[in-house]
């Protein structure tokens, strides 16, 4: 449908007639039915629930070609069973959903990311908070440096007014934040405010005191925020790009206290985000986030670690994003179904490696810049406890190390630790055992490495990828198989695709 997210009008993915779609909410051991109905005509739909696993903060997206990138995901929240308890207080809540926004189309941006020479399609125009933000103009322009910086009128333009979270004084707020950027790490801050961290992921954590976040695609957070300022005004709740040098405005919104106007302005500018590339700032962070006391630890050992090197590569003159020299390139037969009923020829049967040649030098760029495309699948002994080193490298381009952010389908997992330069095997000396935090998507920094540890525990097959949209598409992932003999049987409309199709149909016909 026709949307103006940033007053800029384009075409959006909607979720019955919303954007973003609505927010599902139920409490932990409720049962969901959730109908699909496809009408865009031209293309699948897949939705993904973003690492359910009871209660917490999440959020659902399209999963079928870059259509997160066009607009289709919405919050999804768990609540606690009815006569359980949280371990924190607070009086009311907040849901933020994060996003960025282009004004070119998927489509578009999909071509120039397959294409010889390749077109990156560039930084996003404008940053959403809840769907909603501004291109071209700014909120805070009267405190802006720069004179082309012209203030948002936002007359009669409801759809990209900025989001406004009217609180009372003196009174403790859960605000839920989530991110569902296509490209963009985002720090977010409330002017004038602190806040106390203390879900990740679903998880609960020890709580420590912020007065910033960082937040990367495909995360989640919940935060406690006190209404301790001057109620005669109205605060500044911003949104900045970090990792990457930035070319977008800030995202805004505002914290209203009642029974000051929404209308009125804050009195001072937004908050200042640390520089983009602060990656010191990024690592403190992320080394605060622990699990809450008393959660349950990670199995001592390992059975099986396997080493993930992410490089950027060449195929054939197409510029692709690989791991252990293999870019993903997905079968046009699901693999569960392959698995499940021995269709061999679907995809590649020999297993990608384990690790990458160990005089590869991290740091610079590599002599041999060209890697393959592959389907192969990982597979994993069922309840087996499965050790993830996600090791960063230098980009095609000397001296370039990006952020990525990796999630896990169907698991959560353990961080064990990050470090930077080469992983080698005596950084697992300073693994934490004792209160790593629960989480199922964690970021690499440039260069650096990062340790994961999980329990294949739920059979199936799961998809473990970089969340940025465009690294994702270019094959910036990898396919995890457990237990997929204890899958009950696959219905008959997920089996319309590849050899499961044609299997289908001759058993039909017999």
């Amino acid at each position: 449908m026709y949307w103006s997210p940033d007053c800029v009008e384009g075409v959006v993915m909607a979720i019955n007639g919303q954007f973003p779609g609505p927010t599902i909410r139920a409490r932990a051991g409720d049962t969901l039915h959730i109908e699909l109905t496809n009408k865009l005509h031209t293309e699948g739909v897949v939705i993904h629930w973003h690492g359910i696993t009871q209660p917490g903060t999440y959020f659902y997206h399209g999963h079928y070609g870059m259509q997160r990138s066009a607009g289709l995901y919405g919050s999804l929240i768990v609540d606690v069973a009815k006569g359980e308890k949280e371990p924190f207080h607070y009086d009311g809540e907040f849901n933020l959903l994060l996003s960025d926004w282009w004004h070119s189309s998927v489509h578009e941006q999909g071509v120039g990311l397959y294409s010889k020479p390749f077109r990156w399609p560039g930084e996003p125009k404008s940053l959403l908070i809840n769907g909603r933000g501004q291109y071209n103009c700014s909120l805070a322009a009267r405190y802006s440096t720069s004179s082309s910086t012209s203030q948002c009128k936002l007359t009669g333009a409801e759809q990209c007014a900025p989001q406004v979270l009217r609180v009372l004084p003196n009174k403790t707020y859960r605000i839920r934040v989530a991110s569902a950027t296509a490209l963009s790490a985002l720090n977010l801050a409330i002017g004038n405010h602190k806040m106390v961290m203390v879900e990740a992921d679903g998880n609960y954590v020890q709580p420590f005191e912020v007065d910033d976040m960082d937040i990367y695609s495909g995360e989640s957070y919940s935060v406690l925020l006190t209404t301790n300022q001057a109620p005669s005004n109205n605060y500044w709740v911003s949104v900045s790009v970090r990792g990457r040098e930035p070319h977008t405005p800030q995202g805004l919104a505002i914290l209203n206290y009642l029974p000051t106007k929404a209308s009125k302005l804050p009195e001072s500018p937004p908050p200042v985000a640390p520089l983009w590339n602060n990656y010191t700032y990024s690592k403190l962070f992320t080394s605060k986030i622990v699990a809450l006391m008393g959660s349950l630890p990670p199995p001592p050992t390992y059975y099986r670690q396997i080493v993930l090197l992410n490089t950027q590569n060449y195929i054939n003159g197409f510029k692709k994003w690989a791991v252990n020299n293999i870019s993903l390139s997905l079968p046009s037969t699901p693999y569960l179904g392959s698995i499940k009923y021995g269709l061999n020829g679907a995809f590649e049967q020999t297993s990608p490696p384990d690790d990458y040649p160990m005089d590869y030098d991290v740091m610079a760029q590599a002599s041999n810049q060209n890697a393959t495309y592959g389907s192969g699948v990982y597979m994993l002994k069922l309840n087996s406890t499965v050790d993830v080193i996600l090791q960063n490298a230098n980009m095609l381009e000397k001296n370039m190390s990006e952020i990525h952010p990796w999630h896990l389908h169907g698991h959560d997992f353990w961080v064990l630790g990050y470090g930077e330069g080469k992983f080698t095997a005596k950084d697992d000396r300073s693994f934490n055992l004792k209160n790593p935090p629960l989480r199922n998507t964690a970021v690499i920094f440039p260069y650096g490495w990062t340790a994961l540890r999980f329990v294949a525990d739920n059979p199936g097959v799961w998809a473990f990828h970089c969340h940025i949209e465009p690294h994702l598409h270019m094959g910036m992932g990898v396919v995890f198989a457990e237990g997929v003999h204890l899958v009950g049987k696959i219905p008959s409309e997920a089996l319309t695709c590849g050899l499961t199709a044609k299997m289908f149909l001759s058993n039909n016909n017999h």
